[in-house]
């Protein structure tokens, strides 16, 4: 079942009266339980392409639909209460809040936006996510006082704990060493594989792209390649 479909979806920025297209006539369906990668130069028009999908910003022209709604179009409430329970946000320089312990960090989703969850049930979710991604033994740390890898596996909890239908990454192996990205990557993996999380992520990292079960190139704003891995 498609969890994601763009059609024609085009973006075009003013720069000081001058229109610079920054995506071009984008067709994509990714369906539920899919591991996909898409890869492209800076400037390619990933991050932009992610921004439309985790509905942070709206296409100039096309359509999108997400889980059979129109996304395209809405105004910034319902783009926001979309956001909040249909999708979760992975970025390579983690957005944790400092001042927060890592339950806290976690369960801060539950707690604000326009379908905050009773204290308790927030809590409860944040305590069964922080055992699944292995950070029980630092549940009441601060981020300055965890590993980078440490604070990816929160950032990947915090995403999870709304229980969204689609998980989007930007970079998020970027920051870190090639041994922690693997275990991240595993992780995602697992999770990926045990809950049927649809994960898409941006990315240059070569290892994330083995694991992908499925590549989409973007160049100047336009799709050159999708292909799948075998089976």
């Amino acid at each position: 079942m498609s969890l994601i479909e763009l059609s024609e979806i085009a973006k075009t920025y003013d720069l000081g009266g001058m229109p610079v297209p920054a995506l071009r006539g984008i067709n994509l369906v990714v369906d539920q339980g899919e591991f996909t990668v898409i890869t492209g130069p800076s400037g390619s028009g990933k991050s932009t392409l992610l921004h439309i999908i985790g509905c942070l910003d709206q296409p100039t022209s096309g359509t999108y639909l997400l889980d059979g709604h129109v996304i395209h179009g809405r105004d910034l409430d319902e783009l926001a209460s979309v956001r909040n329970t249909k999708i979760g946000f992975i970025f390579q320089s983690f957005n944790l809040v400092p001042v927060l312990d890592v339950i806290e960090n976690i369960e801060l989703p539950c707690l604000i936006g326009p379908h905050p969850l009773p204290a308790a049930e927030a809590r409860a979710r944040a305590m069964a996510l922080v055992g699944r991604v292995g950070l029980a033994s630092v549940a009441s740390h601060r981020p300055d006082q965890l590993s980078g890898g440490q604070r990816q596996r929160v950032a990947i909890a915090r995403a999870l704990v709304m229980q969204p239908a689609l998980v989007l990454a930007d970079e998020p192996t970027a920051n870190l060493d090639s041994v922690t990205s693997q275990q991240i990557i595993d992780l995602m993996l697992t999770l990926n594989r045990d809950d049927g999380v649809t994960f898409l992520f941006s990315t240059h990292d070569h290892r994330v792209e083995q694991h992908a079960r499925r590549v989409v190139a973007i160049s100047d704003g336009q799709l050159t390649e999708s292909k799948r891995a075998a089976a």
